[in-house]
């Protein structure tokens, strides 16, 4: 596959990481020329200094022939203008762009971006996509992350599992026969700096960070049974009132009008902006780093406490007063991955990462073939894929999972098959129009696609 992207920022430049890896041709366009020297220098695509939104630069990147183009720059309007030029000059099949100004997103203008008029196939909206990803956690206290799969059949949950776990110590294999009647299957492990994939015999340790997929019906059972039985809140605090602070405090009262939020937001004239924005929200203009200010917010009676600032030390500081006060549930907008290892052993509940989830979400519209989404897990150590089976897929089909010869680092969480969610066990076996769920290392993904396809039989 060969493709554009538009926009060498830490988004950018990660998506190219990716594609490049699995061998897809890629060229990088960029207005920095110290930015695209360094990605020369770096990673395995082309760079070319310029504006993507001009005709000669798309020119000589290749659009005539490229298959897709992706415009990740820091300007709306740079990424439209992008779109359109390939689309109308260089018939480009794909255009993703990333569109971060809510204006562009009302419903009334929805037509702007229609095939006649700007063709963007799909729109990211980054502020949106992590406002969905703070209320999944919100929903589901006790996920450290959480991502839905197979439309919202299945879920992936990350918990941290403390001292207090039932299941610690406790052999995988054992794990399953304690609770027959849960459909859930543990996938990946993170403990410290080391990633596992787990066999029978792996046994979950205090302060383990376990990947589970499972039924989203069974979610809450599953929760208990690593030791989380948290309530969900109804009484929310966020900290921060830039784009994301605002467009979840929209999306919490949309979903639930009984919620309950309050906002604090150091710049007076921001905090004036937002309470005619929010006129179901009290706005608390104050640094929340005091407090005084804390107090004022009744912080003793928050349920969550979600910390939304730029600044990743501000939110880590925010939560960790929150927490002394006795608040349940807090969540933090971390952007540097450094930080992510230490928010669990720090008690931050969970955390948001705004480029991890960009980079998912465009993703899931990467991807070609039988593969119909990927999500990347955190610091970028695996992803979940979902595929389609085709029924000329030989060398799975008809097989126990056992029996199946995977890519090293692979392992198979679940699959849908009816309607039904199945969780893949050694001895289930693969049927054509199944929707699986599988987790593998990031450099696996073309030998999962050569799997699924007809060449499967003859690649191993």
């Amino acid at each position: 596959m060969k493709v554009i992207i538009c926009g060498a920022g830490r988004v950018g430049h990660a998506i190219a990481s990716y594609l490049a890896d699995e061998g897809n041709e890629v060229t990088m366009v960029d207005t920095c020329p110290k930015t695209i020297a360094k990605i020369n220098e770096t990673l395995d695509v082309s760079g070319i200094v310029g504006s993507g939104a001009q005709p000669d630069v798309l020119d000589i990147a290749g659009a005539q022939t490229a298959d897709l183009l992706i415009a990740a720059t820091h300007l709306d309007e740079v990424n439209m203008v992008a779109c359109q030029v390939a689309h109308t000059i260089f018939n480009v099949p794909k255009k993703i762009a990333r569109i971060r100004e809510d204006n562009y997103l009302e419903p009334e203008w929805a037509n702007l971006f229609s095939r006649d008029h700007m063709p963007i196939d799909v729109i990211i909206s980054p502020e949106k996509e992590v406002a969905r990803a703070i209320i999944e956690r919100i929903s589901n206290p006790g996920s450290f992350n959480i991502i839905s799969l197979a439309d919202d059949a299945m879920k992936l949950v990350s918990v941290v599992c403390h001292d207090d776990c039932p299941i610690i110590n406790t052999p995988m294999k054992q794990i399953y026969t304690l609770f027959p009647d849960l459909k859930f299957k543990i996938i990946a492990i993170i403990r410290g700096s080391e990633n596992i994939i787990p066999n029978n015999m792996e046994q979950i340790f205090p302060g383990d960070e376990v990947y589970f997929v499972v039924d989203s019906g069974h979610i809450t059972r599953t929760m208990a049974a690593f030791g989380h039985e948290e309530q969900e809140a109804r009484r929310i605090l966020i900290i921060g009132g830039g784009r994301i602070g605002v467009r979840l405090a929209q999306e919490l009262h949309k979903e639930s009008p009984d919620i309950t939020v309050r906002m604090i937001e150091n710049n007076a004239n921001q905090a004036k902006v937002i309470s005619e924005i929010l006129p179901n929200a009290l706005i608390i203009h104050g640094d929340a780093l005091t407090r005084e200010i804390l107090e004022e917010a009744n912080i003793g009676y928050t349920e969550a406490c979600v910390a939304v600032t730029e600044y990743d030390e501000s939110n880590i500081l925010a939560s960790l007063l929150a927490r002394e006060y006795g608040c349940p549930q807090t969540i933090s907008l971390l952007s540097n991955t450094t930080y992510t290892s230490m928010a669990s052993s720090l008690g931050i509940d969970a955390v948001v990462n705004p480029r991890s989830i960009t980079i998912s979400t465009i993703l899931r519209h990467v991807r070609h073939g039988r593969i119909s989404s990927a999500s990347t897990l955190r610091d970028g150590f695996a992803e979940i894929l979902e595929i389609n089976v085709p029924d000329t897929a030989t060398a799975l089909l008809y097989k126990s999972i056992k029996s199946i010869k995977l890519p090293e680092d692979t392992i198979f969480g679940a699959l849908i098959r009816d309607n039904e969610v199945i969780v893949a066990h050694d001895d289930t076996t693969i049927l054509p129009n199944d929707r699986v769920v599988i987790l593998t290392a990031h450099n696996q993904i073309k030998k999962i696609e050569e799997l699924f396809s007809s060449l499967g039989s003859e690649y191993f």
